[in-house]
């Protein structure tokens, strides 16, 4: 078993062409991966960044954030605690984070 809230993190700059504002950091940590899939952690601190996305469902546990969808585009979905959201591999984000978010993912 693992605390996902509490899970220790490495955290990296998010790559400077991605950074749409602030000087925002991230970190994840895997929990378990197999055939099945990957679960593990993931955390964003303030700012914005763009992003392309990998399949998977996840689940924020603290925090506050927006992500806006440039393709497809479709409506902002702003996340809070118990939020949970199913992305697509492909799918063109920009998330903007107001309070840092830690999420739990898993992907195929």
């Amino acid at each position: 078993m693992t605390d996902a809230a509490s899970a220790a993190l490495s955290y990296e700059p998010v790559p400077a062409d991605q950074v749409v504002a602030g000087s925002p950091t991230t970190g994840y940590v895997v929990l378990d991966e197999g055939p099945s899939g990957t679960v593990g952690v993931w955390e964003m601190t303030p700012g914005a960044m763009r992003d392309v996305e990998a399949d998977e469902v996840f689940m924020v546990l603290a925090g506050a954030a927006t992500v806006e969808f440039e393709h497809p585009h479709s409506s902002p979905i702003v996340l809070a605690p118990g939020s949970v959201v199913r992305l697509e591999a492909g799918m063109k984000t920009i998330w903007t984070v107001r309070e840092t978010l830690r999420k739990v993912y898993v992907a195929p």
